[in-house]
């Protein structure tokens, strides 16, 4: 089993046939101030997986601070059956609602781990404080 991608997004679903659709995908955020909490964050991971996998495996998150701290984690049970008169690859879309507490200015990481292995890691950027003005050019205004 793999990990195709993983990514940030504003949101995430799988359709009536199966589509896996995903809106808003973003890779940094501005914070006001610290520490905050970035609400109803959506995880997306993809994996693959061939008929060997077919079995228990322990899905794991780690989010990961500039500073190597583990801010969060959670794990969970995955698992995958067979699919019917299937023989090749699985998708296995996994779509994750969170919320993500942020405690300094930088580069975070969600790490995804597969039975205690790493297989991915999706970056998020976080900037703080005031956001930057632009001055309206003399005589105009700005919409």
């Amino acid at each position: 089993m793999h990990v195709s991608f993983s990514l940030f997004a504003d949101a995430a679903n799988l359709s009536q046939e199966g589509k896996l659709n995903i809106l808003g995908v973003f890779d940094a955020v501005h914070v006001g101030q610290f520490p905050a909490l970035h609400p109803r964050a959506t995880f997306v991971v993809r994996l693959k997986a061939e008929p060997a996998d077919i079995g228990a495996h322990e899905l794991t998150l780690r989010w990961i601070n500039p500073r190597a701290s583990e801010l969060w984690s959670s794990s969970a049970e995955l698992v995958i059956n067979a699919a019917p008169g299937q023989s090749g690859e699985m998708d296995m879309p996994v779509i994750i609602q969170l919320d993500l507490p942020l405690d300094v200015v930088g580069d975070y990481t969600m790490y995804v781990e597969l039975d205690g292995t790493r297989h991915a890691g999706a970056a998020l950027h976080v900037r703080g404080g005031a956001l930057p003005t632009v001055p309206a050019p003399a005589g105009q205004m700005l919409s």
